[in-house]
């Protein structure tokens, strides 16, 4: 599987499980509806005041895992922020072409976007005649493959 296999099987899902580890090094996990870019960014709204993103705030690093039907799964290692300005402004595009429901939640108070990059990556492919694909940080943001 190359770079645009990976961006199709992450644009096939809506759903993810998003962990991180909590600033006193406990694990935390949600399943959390996200939108994929071209650029391969995942973004996803949640509440600004939730624990979720207060701890993300002091430690950006996240895992993500999508898929797991048909014997497949992708995994996904980097950093998360809260983009702002134009940035934003294209991630809750792309977001809410994916989620329009995302319209009502985006008129609460407290929402934001989270934007998630991948640093690292790893196809499996379990079913017959499938493999293992890993991608490390150049082959993600550059258009190479692993």
């Amino acid at each position: 599987m190359d770079r645009p296999g990976l961006l199709a099987f992450l644009r096939a899902h809506r759903l993810c499980v998003q962990a991180t580890v909590s600033p006193y090094g406990f694990p935390q996990a949600a399943v959390v509806g996200f939108a994929v870019t071209d650029e391969l960014e995942l973004v996803f709204d949640t509440e600004a005041t939730s624990r979720k993103v207060k701890n993300l705030r002091e430690d950006p690093r996240m895992a993500v895992v999508v898929g797991g039907d048909e014997d497949k799964t992708a995994q996904l290692e980097g950093i998360a922020d809260e983009p702002t300005g134009a940035e934003r402004a294209r991630l809750v595009e792309a977001y809410l072409r994916v989620w329009p429901d995302g319209v009502e939640r985006a008129a609460w108070p407290h929402i934001t976007y989270v934007r998630f990059r991948p640093h690292w990556a790893r196809y499996s492919d379990f079913g017959p005649g499938g493999g293992i694909v890993t991608w490390d940080e150049d082959d993600l943001i550059g258009e190479g493959s692993g």
